[in-house]
């Protein structure tokens, strides 16, 4: 049974008005620490604070943020209508890499401060960049106010997992007929994929074709499911099998994940131990996650049910990581990560179990932080006990 199911609407995309409250908070913040204006040249960092959504590539792609005045953009020539097509007025251009002048020193010295803050900088044109500007100084301070979302930014992340959820579903309800039929891992996790992406672009691709959407993951069984970034392969699943789906999708440039793991045929004792232990892991992270904790405390609370069942020595990685613009971005719910918890944060909620040789499991919830606890925009876990993710072959 294949699902076509509708999706709620998504809200608008993020406009003008968004990205200029970013460029005021960003504004504020320069002044406060003595800067006369600010260079991005992270990916990330570029499309939050302009909105101008493009590939990466050795390129360089800037945005130029004073204290006062008006932003720029600066691009290849290949860019330029592009960025034009934008509501950044003053988008200036370079022909092409890596140039008489590497672009990145041209865009410092095109940047006229005297006092330029850059969110990055590759370690081999420092020496040249200090040569270009009287003060050059390093700072993550966009990085650090992406940290909380605004009310737009979680609806889009709210959208999204549901698509990741839909791949789910579709994945639920068709691999016992696929793997029947001879297919394999790439078959199971290419049906749910092209489900979900189907209806993320029957839904949301007028309005956002000109945004990152898209819908994306994996799909491991049996002993391979031990490697938690094994790729998927062209392995027909057996009876007795773990399965884990993993399973990523973003609307406007906002991500969330959903995944699961089923087991294909009915449980034995070792693997209801072993997915109680992950419920049980995935619930301690939500109980953790309050404003005020630190983000190591909500890791160190959220593993201690695994290492309770005595599968401490199965854990090969934290709770779970920041999500926005980027699929993986800081804060880190992850030994070393003091940043305390504030309402308006998204992390994911990846419990996992890794045997090698014998089989893994991994959830995933998309959790953000509210005032009253913790809302997860993404639900096929919690429509899906484990119970419900049995398939008999």
């Amino acid at each position: 049974m294949t699902i076509h199911r509708p999706v709620a609407a998504a809200p608008a995309p993020l406009a003008r008005p968004f990205y200029e409250r970013v460029q005021a908070r960003l504004r504020a913040a320069l002044e406060k620490a003595g800067h006369d204006g600010l260079l991005m040249l992270s990916t990330g960092n570029v499309v939050y604070s302009t909105g101008f959504f493009h590939s990466a590539n050795e390129r360089p792609i800037g945005a130029y943020l004073p204290v006062v005045g008006d932003p720029v953009l600066f691009v290849p020539l290949l860019e330029k209508e592009n960025a034009e097509a934008g509501w950044i007025a003053d988008v200036r251009t370079y022909d092409e890499f890596p140039g008489v002048v590497h672009p990145v020193l041209w865009m410092i010295e095109a940047c006229g401060a005297r006092r330029l803050a850059v969110d990055t900088i590759p370690v081999r044109l420092l020496d040249a960049a200090r040569e270009r500007v009287p003060r050059l100084a390093v700072t993550d301070m966009v990085e650090r106010q992406r940290f909380v979302k605004e009310p737009e930014e979680l609806a889009l992340a709210r959208t999204a997992a549901a698509y990741a959820d839909l791949c789910l579903a579709a994945i639920l309800a068709d691999t016992a007929v696929i793997v029947r039929d001879g297919g394999t891992e790439l078959d199971i996790l290419g049906h749910g994929v092209r489900t979900a992406s189907a209806a993320l672009a029957r839904d949301h691709g007028v309005a956002y074709g000109h945004t990152k959407f898209h819908v994306v993951g994996t799909v491991h069984t049996g002993p391979r499911g031990a490697l938690p970034h094994g790729k998927t392969m062209a392995r027909r699943p057996d009876p007795g099998d773990t399965m884990i789906a993993g399973i990523g999708a973003s609307l406007g440039g906002y991500h969330a994940e959903s995944g699961a793991t089923f087991i294909l045929g009915q449980p034995t004792v070792d693997q209801r131990r072993c997915m109680d232990a992950m419920q049980a892991c995935n619930d301690a992270a939500i109980a953790a996650l309050r404003p005020g904790a630190s983000c190591t405390s909500v890791n160190d609370a959220a593993m201690a049910p695994i290492r309770a069942a005595g599968l401490g020595e199965a854990i090969r990685h934290r709770i779970g990581h920041g999500m926005g613009i980027e699929g993986h971005e800081a804060p880190w719910l992850a030994p070393g990560d003091d940043t305390p918890v504030e309402v308006g944060m998204v992390f994911s909620n990846e419990p996992g179990i890794y045997r090698p040789g014998i089989d893994g499991w991994r959830t995933i919830n998309t959790m953000i932080v509210g005032e009253r606890g913790v809302e997860l925009p993404s639900r096929f876990l919690s429509e899906h006990p484990w119970e419900r993710r049995v398939i008999e072959l």
